[in-house]
């Protein structure tokens, strides 16, 4: 059920009451309730199964809820990053070609326009990709690969930009990179909201976490929910050495 809509000004852009998903009968997602507000940068964490994508398919619309509510904010634009893994990168699209296919309104293949082709450019620009308009998706690195399809999601202008585990499958470099680059987004008054399983290089450097293992299990500043017992809830498994060594490794990176 998404008929729900917000009304106030000062309201919350999406609002998340209860809601369960599943896959046939197995529950996927089971009542999860959390808000996210204009201007916050919220990460979602959890081990791989714990429904971290299925949430977010389920705000962006494309995956149905089975209990509960997803309530959204009258005209919210979303802009939407899939995990790079998910994508049939020989599709033979150019960079400026699949970036303007957001905007396509037919099934035909898009004609770029004058200002379609500047508002690209200046899209990847601030990306920092401005030469690779031209190029073949299918050559580009990792990270360029991701910062296209930011710059896809950042295309139609989006109110909040949600992302499938941006630094997933990306080297070191390339993650502070991406980190970097949202953290300048989000200065820059973008609300984001993103899925990681990358509690070291990533979460502990976000504003506000969210734990999902199914439910969510903690909610709030890196300092108050990567603790020992909620990462036992978490991940499902004891602190045993190699998660005190993980739990120490991000209390420095919070710390530093």
């Amino acid at each position: 059920m998404r008929q729900s809509i917000l009304s106030k000004t000062d309201s919350p852009l999406i609002v998340c009451e209860h809601v369960s998903c599943t896959y046939g009968n197995a529950p996927v997602v089971n009542d999860v309730y959390f808000n996210i507000n204009r201007g916050e940068f919220v990460g979602i964490v959890g081990p791989s199964g714990s429904g971290k994508t299925t949430l977010l398919k389920a705000i962006i619309g494309s995956q149905p809820v089975a209990h509960g509510s997803i309530t959204i904010k009258p005209q919210l634009t979303i802009g939407y990053v899939p995990q790079v893994e998910t994508v049939d990168w020989y599709f033979p699209v150019t960079v400026e070609e699949v970036i303007v296919m957001t905007r396509a309104k037919t099934k035909w293949w898009p004609r770029i326009t004058t200002d379609e082709r500047s508002a690209v450019r200046e899209v990847l620009e601030k990306l920092g990709i401005a030469d690779v308009a031209h190029r073949h998706i299918r050559e580009l690195s990792g990270g360029q690969q991701q910062r296209v399809f930011l710059a896809r999601a950042m295309f139609c202008q989006p109110d909040i930009l949600v992302l499938d585990e941006p630094t997933s499958g990306v080297d070191v470099r390339t993650r502070h990179e991406i980190l970097h680059l949202l953290a300048d987004l989000h200065q820059d008054g973008l609300t984001i909201l993103l899925t990681t399983h990358d509690l070291n290089g990533l979460a502990a450097h976000l504003p506000r976490l969210v734990c999902l293992n199914k439910t969510v299990i903690a909610d709030g500043n890196p300092r108050e929910v990567i603790t020992p017992k909620v990462l036992e809830a978490t991940y499902g498994a004891p602190m045993d050495d190699f998660c005190t060594r993980c739990f120490r490794t991000v209390w420095l990176s919070i710390l530093s």
